[in-house]
């Protein structure tokens, strides 16, 4: 293989690693409607949510942990499916934070964790 073919191909291997990473620490979406529950995991925060509905209105309960020294926070954001969003942050290895939004006129959320 010639060197600029090399060059090439470890040039290319380097940016699809990278997207990969990036799109891992972006999070996961969870979206949802009443009852349903999830528990993802992402690079350097990890998280656990229930939807529950009553009536015309979602609510959004859970906890969510940031599990890295690196500076980063984990991120728990919800958007309901009327608009309105919230969101919570831990901060710190091994902060766990609880969060619980509740949401009339709906009964969807969509949930994504990530680090920021």
């Amino acid at each position: 293989m010639s060197a600029v073919r090399k060059t090439l191909t470890s040039a290319l291997s380097a940016v699809v690693l990278a997207g990969g990473l990036a799109l891992g620490a972006a999070g996961t979406a969870n979206a949802a409607t009443c009852p349903s529950e999830a528990s993802p995991l992402v690079p350097g925060a990890e998280a656990h949510w229930t939807l529950r509905c009553s009536g015309n209105r979602v609510t959004v309960a859970g906890w969510l942990q940031d599990t890295r020294w690196d500076g980063r926070c984990a991120v728990v954001r919800v958007n309901a499916g009327n608009g309105q969003y919230n969101a919570r942050q831990a901060c710190g290895s091994g902060t766990r934070e609880q969060f619980s939004f509740s949401y009339s006129g709906t009964r969807s959320a969509q949930v994504r964790l990530a680090t920021a």
